[in-house]
């Protein structure tokens, strides 16, 4: 199993990037799915989440900015980030949950975002 993250990078604040995952080994209709982010020295923290049945959720900081997003047909999971501030900089995660067993779960490997003002 493998969750690839891609899509980081350094924008100016105000801009936007789109952040990927693609999965192997697993169908992510299977899963629920979400965005994670990690910044040193603070706990990971759910950026946005989506179940199975089609459920989402953000966390309040990027409400209304965040959009989370998946394509099934191409098994990948998307993460568009607009207005994007300098407070966003992180690296940001991938995380998939086996909807019928909680014991599998996946992490991609991270893809760092930096946003300067």
């Amino acid at each position: 199993v493998q969750l690839q993250a891609s899509g980081g990078g350094s924008v100016q604040a105000g801009e936007s990037l789109r952040l990927s995952c693609a999965a192997s080994g697993i169908m992510l209709s299977d899963y629920h799915m979400g965005w994670y982010r990690e910044t040193p020295g603070k706990q990971r923290e759910m950026v946005a989440a989506m179940n199975t049945g089609g459920s989402i959720a953000y966390a309040d900081s990027v409400k209304g900015r965040f959009t989370i997003f998946k394509d099934n047909a191409r098994n990948a999971l998307y993460l568009q980030m607009n207005s994007l501030k300098p407070e966003d900089t992180a690296v940001y995660y991938c995380n998939a949950l086996y909807r019928i067993d909680s014991n599998r779960a996946y992490w991609g490997q991270g893809t760092l975002v930096t946003v300067s003002s």
